[in-house]
């Protein structure tokens, strides 16, 4: 357990810091599960569909699925089924009455980037005039924005500059440092760690330890895309293949860091690969136990060089979430994506494996690149969360609450609403 977690009361603690070598979380294995879920369905199973019954029964029971076992509920259309199995498992691992957002804002620090993604309607080339490095008094503007609204923390991400040498981002972390102490810097994606490392010519444990020095709190899990090496190579060059992808991870996890962990689908993957992807994702979590949450959303191809793909709709992302909160069983939280989905679909995520809302997200320029701009005020994200029966908390990156539990019961004017699967 952490410091920073050890030294806040269990009642603020919704999620466990597990570092390499410390406790990691994971489902134990009881049967009783699937007779009480049983029960609640008048003596019958829920789950209808009697080839992935077996499956799904399993992963409520606490086992762990293997890639065949999630391929075959990929391949499933019974989507409530599905959804019933994962809002089972998210009850156990978070059987409060609280569901959590967090307040914090994107702030894409650069748009100049030497890859060439042809999903992505964000980058400009080096040297495009339509390129920028945003001023440090720029970003300590968005920064005070965003601490005056109630938010902790900054996610830092943008593409990878070969102008900006590693003094340029160890300066701007102890600027920022040293203005908001209060506000996690939760920055710099893998491929920008990695592409930084190439560029410096030096260990990528030797930058993470000098930005990690310089202040920066957590990783975002970022530009993973899908970790298929064959599915990157298609869809993008001069990027981070999936070991090093991984690797910058670990090698974050190792020095005590944190980050999260994420998946782009629905473009030239296959069902197969998306399984892989998170294949990669549980094996480094049992490695290092370092990753926070998992999201996952779907591709935006509008203004993109692969505008002619069709996108993957609701039906497929509540899907994907769901299997993916049965695959992962060593994640503990899975985060809604309402950014890419809109507010109903977003909120419908809480029911398909999700525990937490996501951000605010004051600011967000890359989704809305690719013409998909949805926003949701903070009332409406707490609305959202009341209206499925919880009580909504405002949460940090290491989702830890940081509201009072008080003040968030008493606000919650409705009350709870009665779910089934609430006693799991």
């Amino acid at each position: 357990m952490s410091s920073v977690t050890a030294c806040l009361p269990a009642e603020r603690r919704c999620g466990t810091h597990s570092f390499a070598g410390i406790e990691r979380p994971r489902l134990s294995v009881d049967r009783g599960i699937v007779e009480q879920l049983n029960e609640q369905f008048g003596g019958r199973s829920p789950f209808g569909n009697l080839a992935t019954r077996p499956i799904l029964e399993r992963a409520v029971a606490g086992e762990r699925l293997s890639n065949e076992d999630a391929l075959r509920l990929l391949e499933s259309a019974d989507l409530t089924s599905l959804g019933i199995a994962a809002n089972a498992i998210t009850m156990r691992l978070h059987p409060e009455p609280f569901r959590t957002f967090n307040i914090d804002r994107n702030v894409n620090y650069t748009n100049v980037c030497s890859a060439v993604c042809d999903f992505c309607a964000f980058f400009r080339r080096p040297k495009s005039p339509e390129g920028y490095v945003l001023p440090k008094e720029e970003i300590f503007q968005k920064i005070a924005e965003t601490v005056a609204l109630g938010g902790d923390q900054i996610l830092m991400q943008g593409g990878m500059n070969p102008e900006l040498r590693i003094e340029w981002y160890e300066d701007l972390l102890r600027s920022l440092k040293e203005r908001f102490p209060q506000v996690n810097l939760h920055a710099f994606s893998p491929p920008e760690i990695y592409a930084l490392a190439k560029l410096e010519k030096l260990p990528i444990k030797t930058v993470l330890q000098r930005l990690k020095d310089a202040g920066l709190g957590s990783l975002p899990g970022g530009g993973g895309e899908i970790l298929v090496d064959r599915v990157r190579k298609e869809i993008t060059r001069g990027k981070v293949l999936s070991d090093d992808w991984i690797d910058v991870c670990r090698q974050w996890h190792e020095l005590g860091g944190r980050s999260s962990a994420t998946m782009m689908f629905g473009h030239v993957e296959t069902l197969a690969e998306r399984i892989e992807h998170l294949d990669r994702i549980r094996q480094l979590q049992d490695e290092t136990g370092g990753v926070s949450a998992f999201i996952c959303w779907t591709f935006q191809p509008e203004n993109t060089d692969m505008a002619h793909i069709q996108p993957a709709g609701a039906f497929e992302y509540l899907k994907t979430q769901a299997v993916a909160r049965l695959y992962l069983d060593n994640v503990r939280n899975i985060q809604s994506s309402w950014v890419t989905q809109g507010e109903k679909v977003g909120q419908m995520a809480l029911l398909f494996g999700a525990n937490d809302m996501g951000s605010l997200m004051i600011e967000e320029n890359v989704v809305a690149s690719a013409g998909t701009v949805y926003h949701l005020s903070l009332e409406t994200i707490k609305r959202c969360i009341r209206e499925v029966g919880f009580i909504p908390r405002q949460r940090n990156v290491f989702y830890e609450y940081i509201d009072d539990a008080n003040q968030a019961e008493v606000s919650n004017e409705s009350g709870r609403v009665p779910l089934p699967m609430l006693s799991l």
